[in-house]
C-alpha cells in the first residue's frame, strides 16, 4: 500500500475512530509513517516492514487512544505526557501531532530511537515533541521540570514494573498512568503497589485490526 492508498486508508480509519484531524495533521501522520519506513532500513525501529501493516498496527493503533486521552484532558491547559519505551515514537509522536496542547517527551534506552524522535520533531515541525535517551528509572523530576500529568506506555512492561519505574515522574496531584495493553491485564493489576489502583479499563477498537486492545488507567490512591 503506497501513496494515495495509504492516505485513503488513514482517512477511513479516522472516520471510524471519529477523529477530526486537519489535512495538515493527516499529512504529518503520513510523513511520519514514511520516516519510519525510511529509517527502519538502517536502524530497525520496528519489526514490521510493510507500510500498510505499519498503518494499522502502529498509526491506527496509536490513534485509537486519542479520543480517550482528550476526554481525560478535558480542559485547554497545557499538559505534559511521557511515553516510556517509546521506540519509534508510538504513541508519543501521534499524540504530539493530534494534541498540540500536550507537551510530549519520548524516552528510550536506545540512542538511535531517541535520535529518530528528535529528527521527527524537527522534520514535522512539532515544537511539543522531544526524544530523550535515558533509562526511565534513572530520570528525576528535576530533569523534566517537575514531572508529567500522564505517563503512557505501549507493551513496555508489566503494570507493576511500569508504575514502579515511573512513579517519581508522575505529578502528585491528578497524575495518571495510561497503559496500552492487548488484554485487560487483571493478573497484572493484582500485583500493583498498594498505593496505586486501576480506576478504569477502556476497551479500544482499532480499524482494520482484529486484535484486542485496551487502555488500563491507573492512579495513586
Amino acid at each position: 500500500m503506497v501513496g494515495a492508498g495509504l492516505a485513503e486508508a488513514l482517512h477511513e480509519g479516522l472516520l471510524e475512530l471519529r477523529l477530526d484531524l486537519s489535512a495538515h495533521q493527516q499529512k504529518q501522520l503520513l510523513d511520519y509513517l514514511a520516516m519510519i519506513a525510511k529509517w527502519n532500513k538502517v536502524y530497525n525501529l520496528t519489526a514490521i516492514r510493510d507500510t500498510g501493516e505499519m498503518l494499522t498496527h502502529h498509526l491506527l493503533d496509536s490513534l485509537a487512544i486519542i479520543s480517550p486521552l482528550k476526554k481525560h484532558l478535558a480542559d485547554f491547559k497545557t499538559y505534559r505526557l511521557l511515553d516510556v519505551g517509546a521506540g519509534a515514537g508510538l504513541p508519543g509522536v501521534v499524540v504530539a501531532i493530534c494534541c498540540p496542547n500536550v507537551a510530549v517527551a519520548c524516552v528510550d534506552t536506545v540512542g538511535k530511537k531517541a535520535a529518530f524522535i528528535q529528527q521527527t520533531a524537527l522534520a514535522l515541525a512539532l515544537p511539543n515533541l522531544r526524544g530523550i535517551h535515558a533509562r526511565v528509572e534513572q530520570m528525576l523530576p528535576t530533569d523534566v521540570s517537575g514531572g508529567f500529568d500522564v505517563i503512557t506506555s505501549r507493551a513496555f512492561a508489566t503494570l507493576s514494573d511500569f508504575v514502579g519505574l515511573t512513579s517519581s515522574l508522575l505529578v502528585p496531584d491528578g497524575g495518571v498512568w495510561m497503559a496500552m495493553k492487548a488484554k485487560t491485564a487483571e493478573a497484572e493489576s493484582a500485583n500493583l503497589p498498594q498505593d496505586v489502583s486501576v480506576f478504569h479499563v477502556e476497551q479500544l477498537h482499532v480499524p482494520s485490526l482484529q486484535e484486542n486492545r485496551c487502555i488500563v488507567w491507573m492512579r495513586r490512591n
